[in-house]
């Protein structure tokens, strides 16, 4: 594990965030390198397979992403600085998700060692805290056809098998200026009140299991101008969470059916993900005596359009917040886990 350990530290040492990740990439592919393997590079991303992989098995794919957020205010120590207190590493990234990076590559290092029912790709990639296309999304069109993915974020090496989706709306109600004084014009702030009350209110029909309820929260609201004028535009921002229930087009479809404002997407690509059940790896993470759970933050699952598990080292509530810390025993025994998890796993691709 020591050797992991450092490369953590020296991860957490170099500034890596989203859209500036050539720093920790370089190290990644170095790191690679000097141990023995072939890694690739694209972008900020950064891959190697195995060199057992054979043609006809499926292919499991490891994966868990470089980049942080910025730091918040309030760290007590410095976020760049990596310092091991007794049982306990302090850094940005350490938790999110350099802990579950460092822990699938030792992983990968020790499963890549002889021959698996199944081909093996580690992937470190970029811009995921933002979701960006330079992450992920551009490096799956590179790889071959992922049967199943595992990807490290903070669960406490629970296992994750659903995830809600992303869908943030910019609504629009429209009005016509006029003089507050003379209470002229259509005010667009009273034609937004309804459909505001009405996003707060509504429930989908639709609840899953693992997930609840489709989640919608108005969050922003800007409208006007000056006191004296009558507002002719409201606009405001409705994050919506979604499960795997209901498409991100098929809730935009039934949004635009209920309210009368002007709706817009960002973006569809961000879908509810998740694993069944019954499919080998979460049975044998079972025998493993780890639970299930559905999981509320979004992660690379979203850009998956293929099984994945969301499993992986620390607290997602250490995740973006002042003095991110890891434990170095959840290192070592988070490596351990994901070992036992995945060698010799077998799953037949009728059940993916």
């Amino acid at each position: 594990m020591e050797v992991h350990l450092d490369l953590l530290r020296q991860l957490v040492q170099t500034p890596s965030f989203s859209r500036e990740e050539g720093a920790t990439a370089m190290l990644l592919f170095d790191f690679l390198s000097a141990r023995g393997w072939l890694p690739q590079r694209h972008l900020h991303n950064i891959w190697v397979a195995s060199p057992h992989n054979r043609a006809g098995q499926p292919t499991l794919l490891l994966n868990s992403h470089h980049d942080t957020v910025k730091p918040v205010s309030g760290w007590q120590r410095d976020p760049f600085g990596a310092s091991l207190e007794g049982t306990h590493l302090y850094g940005l990234g350490s938790n999110d998700a350099g802990a579950s990076l460092v822990g699938l590559l030792a992983a990968f290092e020790h499963l890549a060692q002889a021959p698996q029912p199944y081909n093996l790709i580690w992937a470190g990639t970029a811009e995921e805290e933002i979701s960006g296309a330079n992450g992920i999304a551009s490096l799956l069109p590179l790889l071959p056809p992922i049967d199943l993915a595992i990807v490290g974020e903070p669960t406490q090496m629970q296992l994750a098998i659903a995830e809600k989706g992303l869908m943030v709306l910019d609504c629009y109600a429209h009005g016509q200026a006029g003089h507050a004084a003379r209470q002229e014009g259509v005010n667009a702030i009273y034609k937004a009140l309804p459909d505001i009350q009405w996003f707060a209110n509504y429930r989908f029909e639709q609840v899953s299991p693992v997930l609840g309820e489709v989640r919608m929260t108005v969050s922003q609201v800007q409208a006007g101008t000056q006191h004296n004028v009558v507002p002719d535009r409201c606009h405001w921002v409705v994050d919506v969470r979604t499960t795997e229930c209901y498409s991100n087009e098929a809730l935009l479809a039934e949004i635009k059916a209920q309210v009368s404002c002007e709706v817009v997407p960002r973006s569809l690509r961000l879908q509810s993900s998740g694993i069944a059940l019954t499919h080998p790896v979460v049975q044998r993470g079972l025998a493993l005596g780890k639970t299930t759970y559905g999981s509320p933050t979004l992660s690379d699952q979203a850009l998956m359009p293929f099984p994945s598990l969301k499993i992986g080292i620390g607290d997602s509530a250490r995740s973006h917040t002042a003095d991110e810390y890891i434990v170095l025993s959840e290192l070592e025994s988070g490596i351990a886990d994901y070992i036992a998890l995945l060698d010799q796993l077998v799953f037949p691709p009728h059940i993916l």
